[in-house]
């Protein structure tokens, strides 16, 4: 008997045709084991039952509509950490790279390394993004026309383009054991040379690969790179040559859990998302040859690439998911604003006019506005943290100044703050709304964070100094100085002038000099 069944039914495909196998191989068995295989042990069970599983294979999806003049990007994180400035600098240039030419900005969540993923990383990725006003047009949470937008969720679609490949021969088995693709790594390494895959499993016969179904032997499946050279114009490298067969083996596409590699489900998510530029840090540079091979293998056409320069540390140093200093999360407890935040990270490698750069208090419409792609700099910038705290005191401004409801809300949050701060001196609190927007108004070029204000040296903005709690200052002379210094005052300020003030105001009030004078500066400066 013959065993004539695709992929995602779990049958036995090669190069166009289709072949005899052993009786025993027409079992159940068998294609159950194949089926097990290929499909991923720990999809979450809201997408996957086993009457699901055993069920017919779906309908072929719809190709999507074809191409139009609608700029689409992507931001595409993994949740396997939570997002750092790194992470923020790609999803807002591509968010503003959309709306400077008036497209859509997609949040998709890349979940395919089921290992490492993070709980709740998805809903902080996506709760980071509205903080920062980077508001998706389609995503996991409020769908679109081309979802799901969650790899996982997706699932059908790669084993239905997996099948495409391996029927066109751009597609293979691999039952290559973990021990020997370290052997073959170790070698290389003697022998200085790049490792990389040998693509043995490239020539196994239809009757190899049979009998290692057979045998149940753990496989994963590799695409055939072509042997050409491989360039593409980069949007800010501008050409980019890579031999990619001279230099790496066939890729992994199908890992032996079932679920596809980022490169593969990238590939694929893209064409079927319509994605037409993409956007994303250099380090994926290297890989965009695979990427255009497999578009060109499914005789899509690919996108547009953009890699974005490499933002550091001071130290130079790589910014890295697992350091707490550049994670979203610890800014929004600094008090960093969100648009401070982002002016500051498009204050670092380019790509906005000059005339940007002198504006302060900018705002993400002065971004859009602004935004060239063609002026983002092809060089690695270290961010500078001083220029942070000019941003947000900036940013304190131009609430303060230009947004009256933001304004208020500012009052508010310092009213909650001081109370936190100070709940055993509630009697001693001046908490007027009026009294803290003039605190706001005066220490806007003295903070870098409204935090501050209630810190340290500021503490005397809102409960008196213990120092001078302390102090035996004389409670009668300051009730005769609140009731009659404002009255009697004089505008002239000199040193003498103020001196035979201050002793006709003792005598007139019959008031020990030294007495009043150590109560004018604990008034004055605590």
């Amino acid at each position: 008997p013959t065993l004539s069944v695709t992929l995602a039914r779990c049958e036995i495909v090669t190069p166009r045709n289709r072949y005899e196998i052993p009786h025993n191989l027409a079992s159940a068995q068998p294609e159950m084991h194949f089926y097990r295989k290929i499909l991923p042990k720990r999809l979450p069970l809201q997408l996957w039952t086993r009457r699901q599983l055993c069920s017919k294979l779906p309908e072929e999806a719809k190709e999507p509509p074809p191409p139009s003049n609608v700029v689409r990007v992507r931001f595409a994180p993994s949740p396997t950490g939570f997002m750092h400035l790194g992470g923020l600098r790609t999803a807002l240039f591509n968010y503003l790279f959309a709306r400077s030419r008036g497209g859509k900005f997609i949040l998709r969540i890349e979940d395919t390394d089921q290992e490492r993923l993070v709980e709740g990383a998805q809903e902080r990725i996506y709760e980071d993004l509205r903080w920062a006003g980077i508001e998706p047009d389609e995503s996991p949470w409020n769908g679109g026309e081309y979802g799901p937008y969650v790899q996982s969720a997706r699932y059908e679609v790669y084993k239905r383009e997996v099948r495409k490949l391996m029927e066109d021969g751009r597609a293979y088995h691999c039952f290559c054991s973990e021990r020997r693709l370290d052997l073959l790594r170790k070698e290389a390494v003697r022998l200085r040379q790049v490792p990389k895959y040998d693509n043995k499993c490239r020539h196994l016969t239809p009757g190899q690969i049979a009998e290692r179904l057979a045998k149940n032997d753990k496989f994963c499946i590799r695409f055939k790179v072509a042997p050409k050279a491989d360039d593409f114009h980069d949007l800010i490298y501008g050409k980019i040559v890579y031999f990619l067969a001279q230099n790496e083996g066939d890729p992994v596409i199908i890992k032996s859990d079932g679920f596809p590699t980022y490169h593969f489900a990238n590939v694929v998510d893209d064409h079927y998302m319509r994605i037409t530029h993409v956007l994303r840090g250099v380090e994926w540079q290297i890989s965009t040859p695979k990427h255009i091979q497999m578009f060109e293998a499914f005789g899509w056409r690919p996108p547009q690439y953009a890699h974005l320069p490499l933002v550091m540390n001071p130290n130079g140093s790589k910014l890295s998911k697992r350091q707490g200093d550049v994670q979203l999360d610890y800014y929004r407890r600094m008090g960093i604003f969100p648009q401070a935040l982002l002016n500051f990270i498009t204050q670092s490698g380019g790509g906005f006019d000059r005339d940007l750069v002198e504006v302060t208090g900018v705002q993400m419409a002065d971004l859009i506005g602004h935004f060239d792609i063609k002026k983002i700099n092809a060089h690695s910038s270290r961010l500078n943290p001083d220029l942070l705290k000019q941003c947000n005191r900036e940013e304190i401004a131009h609430q303060l100044k230009h947004c009256p409801e933001k304004a208020a809300a500012l009052v508010q949050e310092v009213i909650r703050m001081v109370r936190a701060e100070y709940k055993d001196n509630l009697k001693q609190l001046d908490l007027d709304e009026k009294h803290v927007r003039a605190v706001l108004d005066w220490s806007v070029t003295r903070i870098d964070a409204i935090q501050d204000l209630v810190k340290g040296k500021l503490s005397f903005l809102w409960v008196l100094p213990k120092g001078a709690r302390d102090r035996n200052v004389d409670g009668d002379t300051l009730a005769v100085l609140a009731k009659n210094l404002a009255a009697e005052w004089v505008p002239a300020f000199t040193k003498a002038d103020l001196s035979r003030f201050l002793k006709a105001f003792a005598e007139r009030h019959q008031l020990a000099f030294d007495v009043l004078m150590k109560s004018l500066r604990s008034c004055l400066s605590g």
